[in-house]
């Protein structure tokens, strides 16, 4: 069996322009690597009314015993202007002993790094190797999340597969490899506050009713005071507005309308329904009309720190030398979805470039990964590294 190097798959995934929703041959490249390893891939293309069709990969090695997944995304983030890159981002660049382009570290280098941790693996095995690994690939990560990982999920259920664990390859790591694991995620709510008034002059404000005056008292009100305290996993949830919107370019003019937009990450002492109460109950008491349209992108989660996050730690530990610390912070990720499966965790490179202009992963950096990464497998099935 032919090894994989990881710095020759991260440039040839980089080197497909998969912005969301685009494909653009990067789930093909991956089947085509994994085919020859070993693994049995099917691509399958889901769609939704109003969404485009995304193509997501299941490959899978081994029928039965222990089933360890390992799941990611190669669709990315629009690269921004050709002139903030020092190099193409699409071409795969190798300069100073880094690695650059768009998904560089988020996250063809982590999925990059799994693939040929995976190919030695297998290289090392007997043929009566009795476990299953298998990669859960979406291309609408970066997305709605419409038709990539929850629909392969389901999927899966209704072929009876559940794997006993799953590594997220997300790069959770701030600055240096081995610094974080991620054991579950803050949920995340969005919302859109629109106040109804009246129009009128300025200069007779008897005849209108001002909602961009109730809508700054509305938003006062919310972020008077912290919403909690912190729990044992997890930061204090957080209420930020981001957007006040009123359009009205006259100002001797009062509005009909105006809104706002505003995200919480929140913690476990949320829900996505108590905080949906919580906000209809304080803007009630401000009175006049107004809507609140919300979305829950996800709830928070937790994987408890057991089996798998203590293996995570491990590899890290036997290849780094470094212990990593368990975290809950940053944004949403695809764990979300798959923690109603399996244990899940989050374990991948270093985060400091993604989205930015020049994202880039030394090369030193992926082999380190790709070595944790086989470690891990190597403990998971309890056979010799």
């Amino acid at each position: 069996m032919s090894l994989i190097d990881p710095v020759e798959m991260a440039q040839r995934l980089i080197r497909c322009p998969s912005v969301t929703p685009e494909d653009a041959g990067a789930i093909d490249v991956l089947a085509e690597a994994l085919t020859q390893i070993g693994f049995t891939c099917e691509k399958l293309v889901f769609s939704a009314d109003g969404t485009a069709d995304i193509a997501n990969l299941y490959a899978r090695r081994g029928s039965s015993g222990r089933h360890f997944s390992f799941a990611g995304h190669t669709d990315v983030v629009p690269a921004g202007e050709r002139a903030s890159w020092s190099v193409d981002p699409f071409a795969g660049a190798i300069a100073e002993g880094k690695l650059y382009g768009r998904g560089a570290v988020d996250m063809k280098g982590g999925i990059a790094a799994f693939v040929a941790a995976a190919s030695r693996f297998f290289a090392e095995q007997t043929p009566n190797f009795a476990g299953s690994i298998s990669l859960l690939i979406t291309g609408d990560e970066e997305g709605v999340a419409i038709n990539g990982t929850q629909k392969l999920l389901s999927w899966l259920e209704d072929r009876n597969e559940r794997p006993d664990a799953c590594l997220v390859g997300e790069p959770t790591n701030a600055e240096t490899l081995g610094d974080m694991i991620k054991i579950g995620r803050r949920g995340s709510l969005s919302a859109r506050l629109t106040v109804h008034g009246t129009a009128g002059h300025t200069a007779y404000p008897h005849l209108a009713d001002n909602p961009v005056h109730r809508l700054v008292a509305m938003l006062s009100d919310l972020i008077a005071q912290p919403l909690d305290a912190a729990t044992e996993h997890f930061q204090p949830s957080s209420l930020q507005i981001s957007t006040i919107d009123v359009g009205n370019p006259a100002t001797n003019v009062i509005p009909a309308t105006a809104s706002a937009g505003f995200n919480i990450r929140f913690n476990d002492r949320w829900t996505g329904a108590s905080l949906d109460a919580w906000l209809r109950e304080k803007l009630a008491r401000h009175g006049g009309r107004w809507t609140l349209d919300i979305h829950v992108s996800g709830e928070s989660f937790l994987t408890p720190p057991g089996a798998l996050a203590s293996l995570v730690a491990d590899a890290a530990v036997a290849v780094t030398g470094k212990r990593p610390s368990y975290s809950t912070t940053g944004g949403t990720s695809d764990a979300r979805f798959i923690q109603r499966l399996c244990p899940v965790a989050e374990f991948g490179l270093v985060g400091r470039t993604m989205h930015k202009a020049d994202e880039s992963v030394s090369l030193d950096e992926l082999e380190t990964l790709t070595r944790i990464y086989h470690d891990l497998l190597c403990q998971f099935f309890e056979v010799a590294a």
